[in-house]
């Protein structure tokens, strides 16, 4: 039996997670990607992908859809790490890749909170959590915008916020809400604490992007790249390896958000995306940025 398989899989997978990052893609697709590219050779006895072709990619997505059962837009994901993977890996730009059919994806009615059922769901929520809601729903973020938002980026004078790298990798400016001024300010107190104790005890600094840290190396033990919202506890760079601090886990506002749904009674499909559709819904500014206008300022919590 040839032993070839099972040893060319790691590094197959660490050829992917190096093309991943060389073409600046995000950890999230990173991950993504070499979770299909793996579960792809395994389901396949372990074949390395270049004895394989466009059957066997094809039986590997119909056993999604049909045995799985996964949403149109998994099935995208799937078909979209395949594709990277013969053709950012391997190298391999085939003409069986362009007949592949990508599934449609599929057309929903948007759950849309109403002024009152925020006013409830953000009543049951309590700690910076609750904070990161209130800025998310002010100021249109994302989840991840908001997380990952740096000290330096807050701009309490001008009562304005820059979001670094957003979407397509672009930074755009939003309004902070003045009636959330009070609470983030406070919150910049907590965070500078956790910031001095990780200096006493020489801790690692905080992930800054690209080779920053490599031509400054002390950069991410400084204040103003530390996280407004960051973790209590430390973690292992999933990058790097080096511990250090983290912001809050993504997760823990998933869950409140449940939770205060479930105790507020609203029986409305309640996430953090239908959550972010709500302030820019509830807001009628014209602002591509989602923002709320400035009559919304006072009142955006």
């Amino acid at each position: 039996m040839d032993a070839r398989p099972p040893s060319a899989a790691p590094r197959l997978l660490q050829q992917v997670r190096e093309r991943v990052r060389y073409l600046h893609y995000s950890l999230r697709t990173e991950q993504a990607y070499v979770y299909w590219i793996r579960f792809f050779v395994r389901w396949h006895g372990l074949r390395h992908p270049r004895d394989m072709g466009a059957p066997e990619v094809e039986a590997f997505l119909t056993m999604l859809a049909t045995q799985r059962r996964v949403s149109s837009s998994t099935h995208n994901q799937a078909l979209s790490a395949l594709l990277f993977l013969y053709k950012e890996v391997l190298g391999q730009d085939l003409p069986w890749m362009d007949g592949l059919q990508r599934p449609a994806y599929t057309k929903r009615i948007p759950t849309v909170l109403t002024a009152e059922e925020v006013r409830a769901l953000l009543g049951a929520m309590d700690g910076p959590i609750a904070l990161v809601a209130k800025l998310l729903y002010g100021t249109g973020m994302r989840l991840m915008e908001g997380l990952r938002l740096r000290t330096k980026d807050v701009d309490f004078d001008k009562h304005v916020v820059v979001v670094r790298e957003a979407k397509g990798n672009k930074d755009r400016v939003v309004m902070l809400p003045r009636s959330l001024e009070a609470e983030l300010r406070q919150q910049f107190t907590v965070a500078r604490t956790i910031w001095q104790q990780d200096r006493a005890v020489q801790r690692g600094g905080v992930q800054v992007p690209h080779a920053l840290e490599a031509k400054y190396p002390k950069v991410g033990q400084t204040w103003g790249w530390f996280w407004v919202f960051p973790s209590p506890t430390l973690a292992i760079d999933p990058q790097t390896g080096v511990v250090r601090r983290h912001h809050l886990y993504e997760e823990r506002l998933q869950r409140a958000i449940k939770a205060a749904a479930a105790k507020s009674g609203i029986e409305k499909r309640v996430s953090v995306h239908r959550f972010g559709i709500a302030s820019r819904r509830t807001c009628f500014s014209p602002a591509p940025t989602f923002a709320p206008c400035r009559s919304c300022w006072g009142t955006a919590t």
